[in-house]
């Protein structure tokens, strides 16, 4: 190809270096085919390294893969693909079995098994953690330790297609512009949390491979579903990643309280403190509202030993003048994960012949309108498995890239987009916010992008457009999508709504036909 400062070739490109992505480049390599993975960002800078809670995994006693299932299902609010569920779930013994043969270890207690706690949502003690609740930070040091080749501070730009499919993708690194040509690309880009001000994602989760799959042709479902983490370490002005509070701190005892001491769950739910994310997130936001505070409370004074069981917690709460033994934790809501994403099959496969997604930016229809936690790290392990291997029936494509102009993307700046994503798209949304804010966002300007900066402005920017797209048009609430001008849920709303994006930009989903964004 004319024109790129450095060229390479392989039989499948690997766009993220977490845990769906380097799962799938080792797949894929053992089975024989030329991997290449590339990273924005550095070998720690993912979406994995800060996952503290745990994997969720069938437990070998007292549990069972239709219980799992139950509690997915159940905190998915009607959205889940049921058959996706029982398969992931079912699958995850040996996607461990898997993690732990790369060198991975895991907490064990003293009767010398591997020890499990329980989260939000679920039945029953099934979450197996690592280092008390560093477990990201070892599944990412576990997979680096396999030594697969990943070309870090390489920010994809394009996949690019040709009438059969993908034949390579362009980049932009250290080196300038480059392409490598490759008959498959496999998305692991981690999620968009960058889109608003306060999130527990890292820099780098500014939803590149939403825009990146809309682009190339590839459908997006069930985007308006944002989890927001309910017990996020609150700091006054607080702006950008905020250490999580993880769910395990409540599994083991702690309790989620006012300024007066009251209960924040008490009569809401069950489960109480340990109902599914979006009850517990929706609580916490009405409380706030009523008292007109900015944030509540964790008392995790009562749990033995709390900073043995949760040391990066303890450490960054200390570091905020806190002593969790002794004091309660402030917390608030906190974008976390977004329950949608490219749409795919149960091998990785979107619609586009050679496009594959895995992880965070993927629907697969395991989470439906609200994840079950510490189902993340479960799905990336299976579903980057299954999508390595997958890729394997395109190494017989011969792929080029040839020259081609560089698209115009929008972009607006991305202090605009937090706004308005954080005002007007939250916890609780209603439908005048939501059209002023997509009224803002259909005035940004075209440009070509020559920074990586850039290029997440205007990723992030076609993500809102497409989030708030689909939030509008979900007239009712379900999981972690809240109307207040819609407060109930409705029947005849229980499906998806699918966005792609034509040859000609315009954004469509169903009947809908939305202003065109690049």
């Amino acid at each position: 190809m004319t024109g790129a400062a450095w060229e390479a070739s392989a039989d499948l490109v690997v766009v993220g270096g977490g845990v769906a992505g380097l799962t799938a480049a080792r797949a894929a390599s053992v089975r024989g085919l030329r991997v290449l993975t590339v990273s924005k960002g550095g070998p720690t800078d993912t979406s994995t390294q800060y996952a503290q809670g745990g994997i969720a995994v069938v437990a070998p006693r007292g549990d069972s893969v239709g219980s799992h299932v139950a509690d997915t299902v159940a905190a998915g609010a009607g959205l889940c693909d049921e058959v996706a569920v029982e398969s992931i779930v079912a699958a995850g013994r040996q996607a461990v079995a898997s993690l732990r043969d790369l060198g991975a270890v895991f907490d064990r207690g003293g009767d010398g098994q591997v020890s499990r706690t329980r989260e939000g949502g679920h039945s029953t003690r099934r979450i197996i953690h690592a280092g008390g609740d560093a477990t990201g930070a070892e599944v990412q040091r576990a997979l680096n330790a396999a030594g697969l080749p990943v070309l870090f501070g390489a920010a994809a730009t394009r996949v690019v297609t040709d009438s059969g499919g993908v034949v390579g993708l362009q980049l932009l690194s250290d080196k300038g512009a480059g392409v490598i040509h490759a008959p498959a690309v496999l998305l692991a880009t981690g999620g968009l949390g960058q889109l608003y001000a306060c999130s527990t994602n890292p820099a780098g989760a500014t939803a590149d491979g939403v825009a990146l799959a809309l682009r190339a042709g590839a459908a997006v479902a069930d985007i308006e579903f944002v989890q927001f983490h309910p017990t996020v370490l609150f700091s006054p002005g607080g702006v950008g990643r905020r250490p999580l509070i993880s769910e395990a701190v409540r599994g083991e005892g702690a309790r989620l309280v006012d300024g007066n001491g009251d209960s924040i769950t008490a009569g809401v739910h069950p489960r109480g403190d340990l109902a599914p994310r979006d009850v517990v997130s929706k609580a916490i936001a009405a409380r706030m509202r009523e008292l007109g505070a900015d944030y509540v409370y964790l008392d995790a004074r009562s749990i033995p030993q709390f900073a043995q069981r949760f040391p990066t917690i303890t450490a960054s709460c200390l570091a905020a003048g806190i002593d969790p033994a002794a004091q309660l934790i402030p917390v608030a809501p906190a974008a976390h994960y977004q329950c949608g994403g490219v749409v795919t099959d149960l091998q990785g496969r979107t619609e586009v012949p050679g496009l594959y997604a895995a992880g965070e930016v993927a629907r697969t229809g395991l989470h439906g309108a609200n994840r079950l936690a510490s189902n993340s790290l479960l799905e990336g392990l299976v579903m980057g498995e299954r999508a390595g291997a997958a890729a394997a029936e395109r190494s017989d494509v011969r792929a080029e890239v040839r020259a081609a102009d560089s698209p115009a993307l929008r972009r607006a700046p991305r202090g605009l987009v937090q706004r308005l994503m954080t005002e007007h798209a939250s916890v609780v949304r209603d439908g005048g916010g939501l059209a002023g804010a997509a009224g803002e966002l259909g005035a940004a300007r075209p440009i070509t992008a020559s920074s990586v900066g850039e290029l997440e402005d205007s990723a992030l920017t076609l993500t809102a457009r497409v989030l708030i797209a689909a939030a509008l048009k979900r007239t009712e609430s379900r999981g972690c999508h809240t109307r207040s001008d819609y407060p109930d849920t409705d029947r005849a709303a229980r499906h998806s709504i699918s966005i792609r994006m034509d040859a000609d930009g315009q954004l469509r989903s169903d009947a809908l036909e939305l202003a065109g964004v690049d």
